[in-house]
């Protein structure tokens, strides 16, 4: 295969822009060996990039679908056609300016601040992996590992070229490196995966598929004792069999502080807690968000020299929520031996079994340390895993590649909104249409990078989705997830209700095929309990079209 380069870098002070890969600054060495591209750097001198991209030709024909997948788990992730365009979110029409995005809103969850998002049809890009479809085979292309540095798969059907670009912003290279390792493979959906995973030596996990409860999607963070008992009482009292009770944000006297419990809400502490969850011989969960913190919380208060700075000394923000919030540096040894009191802390004595980590882009929202947004999730994820080896970890907000084969479970979209009408501000916001889709396309990770979690159950009456809608979210989680909550006070169900949710969580189901048509309309070909059978759902409005 012949390749094409195009380099933007820095070195002595200057600015160069070549596409010769072999000049007075560097050399870069590419090796193809049975489908799988080597790209090693090899430095003369001290050397930074702005653009790092390898390109390839590839035809492009309109009865393709091309699946790009998304910076991080909330990011939409689908399949488009190569006339379409990604078009959920567009800069222009808010009348933001390259590079100009502010990260005081959810865009600081995404991409936005350090990639250009496409200004034009036919361009469609993500993150890791991404493949192109013709008919019932694939052509997909991986990177084998991305702790060196993000890879970036840009498909361009105007020019049809493929470019692979590394994100290797903030740090400058001096030693020789691997910086890409690439596989391309043709075939089924599972054969392609499968030979992915073995490529990367993922095993399949060992874990076993979930299901139970959460708090957040009901009360939020409005919650105490008394609702924790209450729901807990009711779930147990199921006559079904059901493995989690987790408590989710709510609990903590501020975000960051997470050995400090709120006292009025939770009075006897959460060791308690998970002691009540055990006594019903259910596994205890709990939401923790470990590299956030809020000015709120004692931690930022003392201690300004853990948060993660930018190069004018200033705490870097992160994103809105809880008012706003920055970043643990993890790289900074006293912060690591927080998070791992922490962690250690809230598993091996108070004793919940399972964590939901949340918000885990945090730590490297930003390159710091000349080391890539990569490289430190890599490591954070690597020190969690060390302080926590036997515990269940449920990974939320955090790019992808590096949980591969590193957490129990993962999820693969965005919140699920009580509204399907609930409009999206970015492609990492709360959408259930969205979350439905990442779903979906995502499907093919499940039970091999992780066991997927595709969100909540809504059955509780109290909410703005149609009877129509909970069914298609209900059958969504049923064939494409191993995590099946509820955050419902299921002693007031309707007879209807318990019985989808039993129904769920003792489903066998899988996609046979997937297809994003016109207007919007998702079409699912898929197996049941042993049954086939077709699902059209226009997802402008959460209705099923009858076939």
């Amino acid at each position: 295969m012949d390749y094409k380069f195009h380099f933007k870098y820095t070195s002595n002070n200057h600015t160069y822009e070549t596409t010769n890969p072999e000049n007075m600054h560097f050399s870069v060495l590419c090796n193809e060996d049975n489908d799988i591209l080597t790209v090693t750097l090899c430095p003369r001198a001290k050397v930074s990039f702005d653009e790092f991209k390898i390109i390839r030709d590839f035809k492009f024909n309109n009865s393709q679908r091309i699946f790009t997948n998304g910076y991080q788990s909330w990011t939409l992730s689908k399949e488009y056609a190569p006339n379409s365009s990604m078009d959920e979110f567009n800069p222009k029409l808010l009348g933001i300016e390259k590079k100009k995005f502010n990260p005081r809103g959810i865009w600081g969850a995404g991409d936005l601040t350090f990639h250009d998002y496409p200004q034009k049809s036919k361009v469609f890009y993500g993150y890791t992996y991404g493949y192109v479809r013709e008919e019932n085979d694939i052509t997909l292309f991986g990177s084998l590992s991305e702790r060196a540095a993000y890879t970036i798969i840009t498909f361009d059907a105007n020019d049809n070229t493929i470019t692979f670009e590394k994100d290797l912003d903030g740090v400058t290279y001096k030693d020789e490196c691997v910086l890409l390792s690439l596989t391309t493979i043709k075939g089924s959906d599972d054969y392609c995966f499968d030979k992915y995973f073995e490529q990367m030596n993922i095993q399949k996990p060992e874990s076993k598929p979930i299901c139970g409860y959460t708090t957040w999607y009901n009360y939020y963070s409005s919650i105490n004792e008394d609702i924790v008992h209450r729901d807990l009482e009711a779930l147990a009292s199921l006559d079904c069999k059901v493995d989690v009770f987790q408590i989710d944000d709510g609990y903590e006297r501020a975000v960051g502080d997470w050995l400090e419990p709120d006292e009025k809400k939770f009075p006897n502490g959460l060791k308690a807690i998970a002691d009540e969850i055990h006594s019903h011989n259910l596994l205890a969960g709990l939401w923790l968000a470990p590299f956030a913190v809020t000015p709120k919380s004692h931690i930022y208060k003392a201690h300004p020299d853990w948060l993660v700075r930018d190069e004018n000394g200033r705490a870097h923000y992160v994103s809105h929520n809880w008012g706003g919030f920055y970043a643990l540096d993890i790289l900074n040894p006293e912060v690591q031996q927080y998070v791992y009191k922490v962690l250690y802390t809230v598993t091996s004595i108070y004793g919940f079994d399972l964590l939901k980590l949340d918000f885990l882009y945090a730590c490297s929202n930003v390159p710091i340390h000349n080391r890539t947004r990569a490289e430190l999730m890599h490591i954070a994820m690597d020190n969690i895993r060390s302080a926590c080896p036997n515990t269940l970890i449920l990974a939320c907000g955090v790019p992808l590649a590096p949980v591969f084969g590193a957490v129990d479970y993962c999820r693969i979209g965005a919140d699920i909104s009580p509204d399907w009408f609930k409009k999206p501000f970015s492609r990492e916001d709360v959408s259930t249409p969205n979350a439905i889709l990442n779903s979906v396309f995502r499907r093919q990770l499940d039970n091999r990078a992780f066991l997927s979690d595709p969100d909540v159950l809504f059955l509780r009456e109290d909410t703005k989705l149609s009877s129509v809608q909970k069914d298609i979210i209900a059958l969504i989680n049923s064939i494409t997830g191993s995590v099946h909550f509820v955050s419902d006070n299921v002693s007031e169900y309707s007879d209807t209700a318990l019985a989808c949710f039993k129904s769920v969580i003792g489903s066998e189901g899988k996609i046979i095929s997937a297809e994003v048509q016109q207007n919007n309309i998702l079409t699912v070909d898929y197996v049941l309990n042993d049954s086939q059978s077709r699902l059209s759902v226009d997802l402008n409005l959460g209705t099923i079209l009858r076939q």
